[in-house]
């Protein structure tokens, strides 16, 4: 899908300005001291993160085993207990395990090793335990897709279709890492002087940075399926349309993106494309002025206590986005004259 691609890597970009875990000085050539500040200050952020780990890994509660999973994931030379493997593998087997902790536990391979991504351990148990999440099922057609395996990817577009949800369990990983990134409090060498967001700009820093963590699946591998194969499948066609659907509604404004460009792009109605294609501009407003709202977090004490409020609160990435924006004041529907990347419309 043409016009998918360029809007869901606006929005991948978007949203990783809001999960920046690296101190950076704000000019473009820093002197040399504040170079330094920066690297003093990212090593004590990644001993800091290293240290809830340590306070998180001695737990049974597959919660709290996956926010140090995910607090872990990104740290080099840790000891063989305390690793993303090591914790996630644990969270696998606790009591009350859910499909989150399976969901992440996909990332828990070798990228390098051919076959080996996502864990196919996790992708199985996932099919039974959400067999009604879309997600799972198009986790399950690109490796079908990537396979060659066309009657296996077909019936998986089906399922995906006939789904009742889509979540791709990062608002759980928020979840569970607000609820226990206040376990210690952070060190003065962690905290930016030139800030006054205090401690809890660091907790919102290490916060969603380490949901990143959490994995994505394919969601190019969909649209260039429904690209390719319904123009010339009216059965695709009707799936690919009613996966759309659901997807608008999904957890995950990159889902959002896919699901109205679906429609779009394959709906005969001019006012269903219309409508659709309105509907994605105003959602990469919303994704621009929620990053906004994050960059501001970082120098703004209360702005960063509502965010670790609202990510305790559970939900999921769409809705913690909407939420955001609805008590900042911050309409969702974007102004009439407003278009993306047009100059002088940044928020």
């Amino acid at each position: 899908m043409r016009g998918w691609r360029p809007l869901a890597l606006t929005l991948a970009c978007l949203l990783g300005a809001s999960t920046t875990v690296m101190a950076r000085p704000q000019a473009a050539k820093a002197p040399a001291s504040a170079v330094g500040a920066a690297q003093a200050r990212n090593k004590a952020l990644a001993s800091f993160q290293g240290d809830l780990v340590s306070v998180l890994a001695p737990s049974a509660d597959p919660q709290r085993l996956l926010a140090a999973a995910l607090l872990a994931r990104p740290l080099l030379g840790q000891a063989k207990i305390v690793t993303f493997h090591a914790l996630i593998d644990r969270a696998s087997h606790g009591d009350g395990a859910g499909p989150a902790v399976s969901w992440a536990r996909l990332a828990d391979c070798d990228p390098n090793t051919q076959g080996d991504c996502p864990n196919r351990n996790a992708l199985a148990q996932l099919v039974q335990q959400a067999p009604d999440n879309a997600a799972v099922w198009l986790l399950q057609l690109s490796q079908d897709i990537n396979g060659s395996k066309k009657d296996d990817a077909r019936q998986d577009l089906a399922k995906a279709a006939g789904a009742k949800l889509y979540d791709d369990y990062s608002g759980i990983g928020l979840q569970a890492l607000a609820g226990t990134v206040s376990t210690l409090p952070p060190p003065n060498a962690t905290i930016d002087p030139n800030s006054a967001a205090g401690a809890e700009g660091v907790q919102t820093l290490i916060v969603f940075g380490s949901a990143a963590g959490m994995p994505q699946p394919a969601l190019r591998d969909t649209a260039q399926y429904c690209e390719a194969n319904a123009p010339k499948d009216d059965g695709i066609k009707d799936d690919c349309l009613k996966l759309g659907k659901l997807l608008e509604w999904g957890s995950s404004p990159l889902a959002r993106s896919l699901g109205l460009h679906l429609r779009e792009v394959l709906n005969a109605d001019p006012g269903q494309q219309q409508d659709a294609k309105n509907a994605r501009r105003n959602l990469i407003w919303q994704v621009q002025n929620f990053a906004a709202l994050s960059l501001r977090a970082q120098n703004d004490k209360a702005q960063s206590q509502h965010l670790l409020a609202l990510a305790r609160s559970g939900g999921t990435q769409m809705s913690l986005v909407l939420a955001a924006l609805h008590d900042d004041g911050i309409p969702t529907d974007a102004p009439t004259d407003w278009q993306p990347g047009k100059p002088g419309n940044a928020p």
